[in-house]
């Protein structure tokens, strides 16, 4: 079972675009993905179709009343699986806050749950560093970064991997990471700049497939539908397809 955190701290970046259609390529490839929407505002819930959970069910009721993960698994328009989100997800923090074990609950979850699914699971992270993403990350060793083609996104993901450099003494463990270049306008030497800064630091840990700026990936999400369903043959499907099929090759589902 791999478990994949998609987790940026900096809004407007395509953190819940990339997990809405990676896991769509997935299921194309019959790859059977489920994807857990671990942000309050609930916007991979909207955007894949799913119904929003009420506000106690959903993964606030996973953290709040232990449900089953299995249990709560609802399946999308597209054929996958997600558990949606729900606004009662911003309290989790306060509630947890203070207990250092809350921290483990995702990873004993999925353990208990769905582990002998063996279906890769995406999760869609809050963009803030607390205790629901702390759950994500301790759930995976494997964190998808995506990274939008401008100068304060650049900045944004050198203080990510700072974060996760920490994270990884502390817990005395390694976080295997990919960054993809998101928003990329090939029009504009700045976003070739970035991309070329990107894999300078970063090397071999930086995706060649680099995710356009279309159309498509903007107006998918308000018809409730990935970029496969809505737009089977444009440019941003292409991308999301040689994306999925480029860490795919690299081992990173396994």
């Amino acid at each position: 079972m791999a478990v994949i955190a998609v987790f940026n701290q900096k809004g407007g970046v395509g953190k819940t675009t990339t997990c809405l259609n990676v896991t769509a390529a997935l299921n194309i490839a019959q790859q059977c993905p489920i994807a857990l929407d671990m942000d309050p505002q609930g916007h991979l819930t909207l955007a894949s179709g799913a119904v929003r959970a009420k506000p106690d069910g959903g993964m606030a009721a996973f953290f709040k009343h232990k449900t089953r993960l299995a249990s709560l698994l609802q399946e999308t328009p597209s054929g996958w699986q997600i558990i949606p989100a729900s606004l009662e997800l911003a309290k989790i923090d306060a509630m947890f806050g203070s207990d250092p074990k809350a921290a483990t609950l995702l990873r004993q979850g999925l353990r208990e749950d769905l582990a002998l699914t063996g279906a890769p699971i995406l999760i869609d992270c809050c963009p803030m560093l607390g205790v629901l993403t702390l759950n994500a990350l301790l759930a995976t060793d494997r964190v998808l970064i995506p990274v939008s083609a401008d100068f304060l996104s650049l900045q944004g993901v050198h203080r990510l991997d700072s974060a996760l450099n920490v994270l990884e003494g502390r817990l005395n463990r390694k976080f295997e990471r990919r960054v993809v270049l998101t928003r990329f306008d090939a029009r504009r030497k700045l976003a070739h700049e970035i991309y070329d800064k990107l894999r300078e630091r970063y090397g071999a840990l930086v995706c060649e497939t680099r995710i356009a700026e279309t159309v498509a990936l903007a107006t998918s999400p308000m018809h409730s539908k990935d970029v496969f369903d809505f737009a089977p043959h444009s440019p941003g499907a292409a991308d999301y397809r040689a994306l999925t099929r480029e860490l795919w090759d690299s081992g990173f589902f396994v």
